[in-house]
């Protein structure tokens, strides 16, 4: 399914930005309260048109529990900023390769506009239609201008970063990129929120029960798997990696992919044939070095899938210096390693250039805070595969990302700080 939209222009970008900036002294005076009213009426507005939002949604990821998982976010942190106790021109830009960035982009309008800020959204020209539906019904809860869409190719969203009416740039994307975001922003001192790649690890101790986590942790790399923070690899005591290997592999056994796409409880296809091939790369650099496939791997089906389908699989134990290990691959391609001295997991697991998010699963909970704060990254689940919390502030280090989003500490990077 598509749809027709006109491509912005870099004069169209100026005129947004200046109605915006006609309009942003009255909407910061505005008593908060009133602000908050506005994102009540947006939150109940999303809720009654959550039946027309869905079918959009699923085209794109294919997965109907995807698409519910999408929505409820989208209300949960809604409603939040309507209830929480100012930068001027606020610009969100968003990637088509991570699912949760079409109605998620509710998530940055919400805490930009609570806090007093217009907003200028460019989603990516291979997005679904989802934040532009959201914005279409928006601009009729809101005064006029707060928030504005422009579609517009990569010329558009480079004159953002440099354009002097905007005074923030949020922005979710592959480090590469954020890179380029952050350099080119930086000319003009432009305050810079990113949200890049991350290589998750997720770290399973002995004492855990086996055949429940395994059954989790597969739901955490093959359905989440297009998130930012999803699995992308998973690293199991040595005591247990026998049992908890067969558990996984008959979890994974589990997934159906439906050819029809109707109600895949799991697995989806990849967004775009770019990532898609990405994927087939990292797997052909795996069968190359002759990885070990417990599941799945490139020559799992007699017939190829069809669409931008790929089996869910999972690698052996491959190298710690292995490709598929290393890097970030957006993919239903996980390594499964092997642990049992602490001191060692904590060094290869923090081994890596990205640093957004990890999951620890343990009985103990004094070991999995123990092994937690020792982690690199900037959010850890425990006992959980990665589901952000509005209250808790998400943000990455190393490459993964500067600043971030949610939480107080979220909030007040929308605001100046003015001593008097």
């Amino acid at each position: 399914m598509t749809w027709g939209r006109h491509m912005a222009t870099e004069n169209d970008l100026d005129e947004a930005v200046q109605a915006a900036r006609e309009a942003f002294p009255i909407w910061k005076a505005r008593p908060l309260e009133d602000r908050q009213q506005c994102l009540h009426r947006i939150a109940d507005e999303l809720e009654n048109r959550q039946d027309g939002l869905r079918p959009i949604l699923f085209q794109g990821v294919r997965q109907e529990i995807l698409a519910n998982i999408e929505i409820d976010d989208a209300l949960r942190f809604s409603c939040l900023m309507s209830k929480i106790r100012k930068l001027g021109i606020q610009a969100a830009q968003s990637c088509p390769d991570k699912i949760e960035y079409e109605v998620g982009s509710v998530r940055i309008i919400a805490v930009a506009l609570v806090m007093g800020n217009c907003v200028i959204v460019k989603p990516s020209p291979m997005t679904r239609y989802a934040t532009l539906n959201f914005v279409e019904y928006a601009l009729d809860l809101l005064p006029k201008v707060l928030l504005q869409a422009l579609n517009g190719g990569n010329e558009v969203g480079a004159r953002m970063t440099t354009h002097p009416g905007i005074g923030k740039i949020s922005f979710t994307d592959f480090t590469a990129t954020g890179c380029r975001i952050a350099e080119s922003a930086g000319r003009s001192l432009k305050r810079v929120t990113l949200e890049l790649g991350g290589n998750d690890a997720n770290i399973v101790c002995a004492d855990i029960e086996v055949d429940e986590v395994a059954a989790r942790v597969a739901q955490g790399c093959f359905s989440m798997r297009v998130r930012c923070v999803a699995i992308k690899r998973v690293y199991v005591h040595c005591d247990i990696l026998p049992q908890f290997r067969s558990a996984f592999i008959a979890a994974v056994q589990k997934i159906v992919i439906d050819r029809a796409a109707e109600h895949s409880p799991l697995s989806s296809p990849l967004q775009n044939r770019m990532q898609y091939q990405i994927v087939q790369d990292f797997l052909a650099d795996s069968a190359k070095q002759a990885h070990t496939f417990s599941v799945g791997g490139p020559d799992r089906d007699e017939e190829p899938l069809p669409g931008l389908y790929i089996s869910p699989t999972a690698v052996d134990r491959p190298p710690h210096n292995a490709r598929i290990v290393r890097e970030e691959h957006f993919g239903p391609n996980i390594p499964i390693l092997e642990w049992s001295d602490e001191a060692e997991l904590i060094r290869r697991v923090n081994a890596t250039e990205s640093g957004l998010g990890a999951c620890v699963w343990a009985l103990d909970m004094a070991t999995a805070k123990c092994i937690a704060r020792q982690l690199e990254v900037g959010t850890v689940w425990l006992n959980s595969f990665a589901i952000p919390h509005p209250h808790g502030y998400f943000s990455g280090w190393k490459q993964s990302g500067i600043e971030g989003e949610w939480g107080r500490q979220g909030l007040l990077s929308y605001c100046h700080t003015q001593t008097l």
